[in-house]
C-alpha cells in the first residue's frame, strides 16, 4: 500500500511537524505500507531538506507557471530541490478554487519535468442512476493525460476521490464493492491512454473518507494501491491505527 497523507492546512507549526514525521518513521520501520508526507510547502522544506529515512514528501500542488515575475507562486523545481519526490495536482479543493482540466495538464507537466511523480486527483461530485458520472471520470482522465507524452502517462498515480464521499464517516462512505467498480473502469480508461500493459501497473489509490475503521475493508478486494489520506492524517493515532490495520 502506498499512503499519501495530505495535511493540506491543518498543521500550522513546526513542532506537530516534527511528531507526525518522527510518527510516520516509526510506521514504516515496523509496517508494509510506504508512506509519503504531503505537509504545506514550507514545513516540506523543513522536514525534506535532511531527509535521511524511506518516507517520502510530496507538494500538495505545483504552479502551472515557470516562475518569473509570479508572486506566491511555487514552482515544481522549487519542490523538487527541497527535497519532494511526489506531487499532488488536481485536488478537489484545488479545482473548487479555479483549477481548470487545462491547468491540471500544464502542473502535470511541469511537475514531470522537474523529476516529480504527480498524483492525478479526479472524482465525481454525485452518482446518477444513468452513470453519467463515469463520463465525468473518463473526460477528467482524457483531458489530463492525452496531451502528455506516452511515455509520461505512464508514470501518473491516479488518485480517485469521490467529491460526495469526502466529509462522511466511514460507514456512509463508498463500500469495497462500489470502489471496485471504479477501479476497474479507471483501468479500463487508461488501457485506452496507454500502450500495452502499462495500465495494468499504473497505481490507483482511494481518498474519500479514509478512517482507520474502514480502510482494511476498503484496501481488500477493491484492487487499490494505497490511500490519499486527508484529516486522519494529522491526527497520530488515528494515523497510527490506520497504517496499523493495513498490516
Amino acid at each position: 500500500m502506498l499512503i499519501v497523507a495530505n495535511w493540506k492546512a491543518y498543521v500550522e507549526d513546526g513542532a506537530k511537524a516534527k511528531k507526525l514525521f518522527a510518527t510516520s518513521k516509526k510506521l514504516k520501520s515496523t509496517h508494509r505500507s510506504d508512506i509519503v508526507l504531503a505537509p504545506p510547502g514550507p514545513l516540506l522544506g523543513m522536514l525534506a531538506m535532511n531527509n535521511k529515512s524511506s518516507v517520502a514528501f510530496a507538494a500538495q500542488d505545483v504552479s502551472s507557471t515557470t516562475g518569473g515575475a509570479k508572486t506566491g507562486e511555487v514552482l515544481a523545481s522549487v519542490y523538487a530541490n527541497v527535497g519532494a519526490t511526489y506531487s499532488i495536482v488536481g485536488h478537489s479543493e484545488r479545482r473548487a478554487m479555479g483549477d481548470t482540466n487545462t491547468t491540471i495538464t500544464e502542473k502535470l507537466s511541469h511537475a514531470l519535468a522537474h523529476g516529480l511523480i504527480p498524483i492525478l486527483c479526479i472524482g465525481e461530485h454525485t452518482r446518477d442512476s444513468e452513470g453519467k458520472y463515469l463520463s465525468f471520470i473518463r473526460e477528467e482522465l482524457t483531458t489530463a493525460l492525452e496531451p502528455l507524452a506516452p511515455k509520461d502517462r505512464t508514470k501518473i498515480i491516479i488518485a480517485y476521490e469521490p467529491l460526495w464521499a469526502i466529509g462522511k464517516t466511514a460507514t456512509a462512505a463508498i463500500v469495497p464493492a462500489d470502489l471496485a467498480e471504479m477501479v476497474s473502469y479507471i483501468r479500463k480508461v487508461l488501457g485506452e491512454l496507454l500502450s500495452g500493459k502499462a495500465s495494468a501497473r499504473s497505481l490507483v489509490l482511494y481518498g474519500g473518507s479514509v478512517e482507520p475503521e474502514n480502510a482494511f475493508l476498503l484496501a481488500k478486494d477493491s484492487g487499490i494501491n494505497g490511500f490519499l489520506v486527508g484529516h486522519a492524517s494529522v491526527d497520530v493515532s488515528a494515523f497510527s491505527a490506520l497504517i496499523k490495520n493495513l498490516g
